[in-house]
């Protein structure tokens, strides 16, 4: 009797320990994860609802339950109550199923008590890897939410290893990646090195979130001024543009709200104190600080500091900007490598070619003598009249027709008739371009069809028919960045906005609608 007494006792103690076992377990894990605790716990039920499919049949519907707070463990199959079973596993007769619950009819769901299952070797492992896989998944959904929006921070962490040439840094709660190509050149990261990085993206794939890190990005280099620099941080100063070779040298472009800061030297602060700071972060990159200017032509000469710009020529077709510098500042304002310049591009958009004084005059020349040559073909007049035409800014045989006469009879030496005349001339020439033109784009095969479309002229059909553009169906599947972009377009010689470029595509299109009404025949037809 004392042996049973015993027995008794020890049994409910024995079940105690395993249900705090069970809390235990789940409290520990969300700790050390740092994911809800009820994420846990769904795990182990989920895990236990497997085993015991396991034991009792895949096909029934077994669900468990552990209280949160207790951890008593429940264990049931869930049954249809149905007038004849069919699926014994989880249908039940209203006979049997009243035996289980008072009442029961058909139709309602009940609960068939099972009892604890224990754990074989196979079970214990299946269970493991159904706690693991759930609290790995909840690990990968914390670390989303949590970096998601933080894209374009700086973050501190430590180098954990180098995997072929990029490098994975622990971020504390998580792992970033720094690729080869957002390292600065011959910066040697170790393991173990603490290192300051920009939060470059954050995406959610299969593995897990992917946090890509970057110490070669612009945006790096802003932030770290904005740490330095409280006016950045306030607002007060912006920096407006960031050009980077990493490593090596940058320029920033800055400007001030405030008329009584100045922006240059509140960043490059007492005794070059702020900027060393960022300068000593990026591995020795020099850096230009630069005052910027909504002025593009007085920018670009800032951006080319610190070489002297005797003038500015801006083309805004081709988006080029020709800068003209003494002979000796030439290999200044280009650079090592063609550095400076490189960088002065990047800082204000736009494709910057340098050339001498002399060579800026060689050019002009050059440009004078074939625009005269041009004038005295077309127009079949004399050198002298030619080169008058020239000196006045006249270029093109369309500004000759066109202008108002009393410009031309304006200049000196001209009357009238003679303004008249070089009118009718030039009239006359572009008739002759045009009629020849029309001819070409026949023998191409362009259909006349394409020339009725306004706006677009015999030359422009030309250029068409050599790229292979010959009917309305071949201009109407075009987009319009493939007809006007000023860098790959087809017409991008004719410098044609994008709206034109649009306009001309619709109007080839139009007979796609013939017939349409309504809001389908102004519908623009997806490609």
């Amino acid at each position: 009797m004392a042996q049973a007494a015993t027995a008794t006792r020890s049994g409910p103690a024995a079940v105690t320990a395993n249900r705090a076992e069970l809390i235990a377990i789940a409290d520990a894990v969300a700790r050390e994860k740092s994911i809800d605790r009820m994420i846990v716990i769904e795990a182990m039920e989920e895990s236990i609802q497997k085993a015991a499919r396991a034991r009792y049949g895949a096909e029934n519907d077994i669900r468990a339950k552990i209280d949160p707070r207790s951890g008593d463990l429940r264990l049931w199959r869930v049954l249809e109550v149905v007038e004849a079973p069919e699926d014994f596993f989880k249908q039940v007769s209203v006979a049997d199923a009243q035996k289980l619950q008072a009442g029961a009819v058909v139709g309602d769901f009940i609960v068939d008590p099972l009892p604890p299952i224990e754990f074989g070797r196979i079970a214990a492992q299946a269970a493991k890897q159904v706690i693991v896989q759930k609290v790995r998944d909840a690990e990968r959904d914390r670390q989303f939410e949590e970096y998601k929006d933080r894209q374009g921070e700086i973050i501190t962490g430590v180098v954990k290893r180098a995997e072929f040439g990029h490098v994975v840094v622990d971020l504390g709660k998580a792992e970033g990646v720094i690729r080869r190509d957002q390292q600065i050149p011959r910066e040697v990261l170790r393991v173990g090195d603490r290192v300051r990085t920009l939060i470059l993206s954050v995406r959610r794939e299969p593995r897990g979130p992917q946090i890509f890190l970057s110490r070669a990005a612009g945006d790096f280099m802003k932030k770290l001024f904005a740490q330095e620099v409280p006016e950045i941080y306030d607002g007060i100063i912006e920096i407006k543009a960031v050009a980077r070779d990493p490593g090596s040298r940058a320029k920033i472009g800055v400007i001030s709200r405030d008329s009584s800061i100045d922006p240059v030297g509140a960043c490059v602060g007492m005794k070059g104190s702020r900027v060393q700071a960022v300068v000593q972060e990026l591995q020795g990159e020099k850096i230009d600080i630069i005052p910027w200017s909504p002025d593009t032509a007085t920018f670009v000469v800032n951006a080319l500091q610190p070489a002297e710009v005797a003038k500015v020529v801006l083309d805004d077709t081709d988006n080029r900007i020709d800068v003209v510098v003494p002979d000796d500042q030439l290999s200044l304002a280009i650079g090592r490598r063609g550095q400076n310049v490189r960088l002065a591009s990047q800082l204000t958009g736009r494709q910057i070619d340098i050339m001498t004084e002399a060579d800026e005059s060689e050019r002009r020349q050059k440009e004078f003598v074939e625009k005269s040559e041009m004038f005295q073909t077309e127009l079949d007049v004399d050198e002298t009249l030619a080169q008058l035409l020239v000196a006045e800014g006249f270029s093109e045989l369309e500004e000759v027709a066109y202008v108002d006469v009393a410009e031309l009879a304006g200049i000196e030496g001209f009357d009238d008739d003679l303004a008249a005349e070089l009118q009718s001339r030039a009239q006359e020439a572009l008739d002759r371009k045009e009629a020849a033109a029309r001819e070409e784009r026949r023998a191409l095969g362009v259909d006349d069809t394409l020339a009725g479309i306004d706006g677009l002229t015999e030359a422009m059909l030309v250029v068409l028919g050599h790229a292979g553009v010959k009917t309305l169906d071949d201009l109407g599947d075009l987009a319009s960045d493939e007809l006007v972009d000023k860098r790959t377009g087809i017409l991008r010689a004719f410098g044609l906005g994008e709206d034109e470029g649009n306009r001309i595509i619709m109007a080839a299109r139009a007979h796609w609608f013939e017939g349409e009404t309504g809001e389908d025949a102004h519908a623009e037809p997806s490609r």
